[in-house]
């Protein structure tokens, strides 16, 4: 690595994915210049890395929105500031920042036309590298009572699932709501935590006892085996007295969003559509009469603004919350082995990759 001086990188190493991609071992690692710093930029020194599984979707080129050719990759990140820009005022070096996953979207009520082009590892450079140049609006401090492989996965998974509990439209999440969450990836885990800070009740489906026990530990009030109990929607409707889930976090897609519609509260409840874990096609996936007979709220979420994210910060350090990161120690030359370990589902929490 060349510098400048002792502590500036002219140089760094990033994950790239080409044209037409196949897969994770599309991926290759190229060392790229640093462009100056412009007024209001800021050098960042990663420290960990956090992957999504629209990371996953991107490599094999299955992604409703592809990336553009030969981009870094990767939108989740935290580390340490190294210079700032001579208009920063906000951070100085040595400060702790996280990405944002929309370079743009800055506060709530803003037109998505302003930043729908801003998404970090699709549109532009994203925060797999150990150096990079960044505005001043996409970033947010650390909370101070996490560390960087805790914070690294807080501005996709985390800021998703905030957003599907306390959207600035919608009624927020209260106590004695009932939460649906599926499985122990990152969204459905924050949820939990989220959900249980303010005293709501959470159900929880997952395929193993291993994970069972894990929610449970977490906070979850009851947790059903998706393999055990096939329809379990209709089982959610039965824990809860024929009402229902007043918020569905669906992450499943296709193979899931039936049995979320048969699990939501009819009048009342809401299902929040995040992922696309089992594809956008199978043999049961609803019509637009059957949302209509469901009698409930369906809506898309695509992460969410600065502006949340920073209030979001607040409640994990007002609520004590620690996210769950994988016991799985990756390092940044093994960035390939993590997108498979992450796509063949052995984790839990999320994966998250060191930077040196």
């Amino acid at each position: 690595m060349t510098t400048s001086s002792p502590s500036f990188p002219t140089t760094t190493r990033a994950w790239i994915l080409p044209s037409s991609p196949t897969g994770p071992s599309s991926l290759t690692i190229q060392t790229l210049p640093l462009p100056p710093l412009g007024q209001n930029d800021i050098l960042v020194h990663f420290r960990a890395l956090s992957l999504n599984y629209r990371d996953i979707s991107l490599s094999k080129g299955t992604y409703t929105r592809p990336a553009l050719p030969n981009l870094i990759q990767g939108s989740d990140a935290a580390g340490c500031v190294l210079a700032v820009g001579p208009s920063v005022r906000l951070f100085k070096p040595g400060d702790r920042i996280m990405t944002t996953f929309w370079r743009d979207w800055i506060s709530d009520g803003q037109d998505v036309r302003s930043f729908a082009g801003s998404d970090l590892g699709g549109n532009m450079e994203g925060a797999f590298r150990e150096f990079g140049g960044f505005a001043l609006h996409a970033l947010v401090r650390v909370p101070e009572s996490l560390d960087y492989r805790e914070a690294a996965g807080l501005p996709c998974a985390a800021l998703t699932a905030w957003e599907c509990l306390y959207d600035r439209g919608d009624r927020h999440v209260r106590a004695g709501d009932t939460v649906l969450v599926q499985g122990t990836g990152g969204v459905s885990l924050f949820a939990l935590q989220f959900a249980k800070g303010v005293g709501g009740r959470v159900v929880a489906t997952t395929s193993s006892g291993e994970k069972e026990e894990l929610l449970k530990k977490m906070g979850a009030d009851v947790v059903i085996n998706y393999r055990e109990v096939q329809d379990w929607g209709v089982k959610v409707k039965e824990l809860t007295g024929g009402v229902g889930a007043d918020i569905v976090i669906d992450v499943g897609g296709a193979s899931t969003v039936s049995q979320s519609l048969k699990a939501a509260r009819i009048g009342t409840g809401t299902i929040c559509l995040i992922g696309h874990l089992s594809g956008g096609h199978g043999e049961d996936v609803p019509n637009v009469w059957d949302v209509r007979q469901a009698l409930c709220k369906v809506r898309s979420v695509a992460v969410s603004s600065r502006a949340q994210f920073e209030e979001m910060v607040r409640a994990i350090e007002g609520w004590g919350i620690k996210p769950v990161v994988d016991g799985k120690i990756w390092k940044f030359e093994e960035m390939k082995e993590a997108y498979e370990y992450l796509a063949d589902g052995r984790h839990i929490g999320k994966v998250v990759v060191d930077v040196v």
